[in-house]
């Protein structure tokens, strides 16, 4: 869910005249569940995205486990993290480091094993790979080289987060994480203001009560729900409409974890007209001023406030 790889000095790089072992034939090739040592199956070649959990360590299916200690290669994002992943479930081998910072060499040297026919397993440093990861130019490029790229599915945060915020779960939009400067988080969630279903995003502790107001200020007084350190010890959830959830994290002198933010969809009412803009901030203009008319028509339309402040100031020069 976050790139960690701020310092590798201990990963390890794929060589050029690497050697692939039998893993059937060393302890790489086994894991231990609850006491018990199962053999792990060597897969076919391809490359393996493995999703690894968010949190708690429990939380990996038995399909995973026997992707990473068979595969020919393990990369990750970051080696410390992983080695405990491994040494929960008695997995020792080679791990290989594929990062933002290192991702057309280590790259390179992972797609050459795929073409000449060994598998690869790749994880984040928790949850889904290719979701806000590196890991997505990998599987982009293994895919337009027509190498084989499988799924392993398990932990995913946004869908978690999903579960326990009690939001409409029919439809939704990930949004990922929003721009750090005020203006362009603004203008993004301004483009995501009218999507019909519940948005999901990921957010730093250290900008959660910015992100909330500008939520707040944009989509207005949708119910929501901030998801903190899911499937942890401390895991806590607050939900809320926005404005209430604004209040309540300004008001926190620290916020730490990983954070996953949902928003409820539009209204019924949000699912505007023209003509029904144009009534509506009229009513608002006998009332306000435009900049304020259009904050509030927000909540009512689902237009950007935007695109409401420009037409409120056509209808105010009328």
């Amino acid at each position: 869910m976050s790139d960690m790889a701020d310092d590798h000095q201990n990963d390890d790089t794929l060589p050029d005249d690497a050697v692939v072992e039998d893993h059937a034939m060393e302890s790489g090739a086994s894991f231990l569940v609850r006491g018990a040592t199962l053999r792990a199956q060597k897969p076919e070649p391809a490359l393996y995205l493995v999703a690894t959990p968010i949190g708690n360590l429990s939380d990996i299916t038995l399909r995973a486990l026997d992707v990473i200690a068979g595969a020919d290669w393990l990369a990750c994002e970051d080696t410390r993290v992983t080695q405990k992943l491994l040494a929960r479930y008695g997995i020792r081998r080679r791990l290989v480091a594929y990062h933002d910072h290192n991702a057309a060499e280590a790259g390179a040297g992972l797609l050459a094993e795929l073409e000449a026919g060994r598998s690869v397993a790749l994880v984040s440093d928790a949850g889904t790979p290719l979701v806000s990861d590196p890991g997505f130019r990998l599987g982009e490029e293994a895919i337009k080289r027509g190498l084989p790229v499988i799924p392993i599915p398990g932990a995913s945060a946004p869908l978690a987060a999903l579960l326990a915020s009690g939001l409409p779960s029919d439809s939704f939009f990930f949004a990922g994480f929003l721009p750090v400067k005020d203006g362009a988080r603004v203008t993004k969630l301004e483009t995501l203001a009218r999507i019909p279903g519940t948005l999901l995003f990921f957010e730093a502790p250290h900008r959660i009560a910015e992100s909330l107001a500008a939520m707040a200020e944009v989509l207005g007084a949708r119910p929501a729900a901030v998801c903190r350190e899911l499937t942890k010890a401390y895991e806590t959830i607050y939900r809320g409409t926005l404005p209430e959830l604004s209040h309540l994290f300004a008001a926190q002198e620290r916020v730490r974890g990983e954070i996953v933010v949902c928003v409820g969809p539009p209204g019924e009412d949000a699912a505007a007209t023209s003509g029904d803009v144009d009534t509506i901030l009229r009513g608002l203009l006998a009332e306000m001023k435009p900049a304020k008319a259009a904050q509030e028509a927000v909540k009512l339309t689902g237009f950007s406030r935007r695109d409401l402040y420009a037409r409120a100031l056509e209808l105010k020069g009328e």
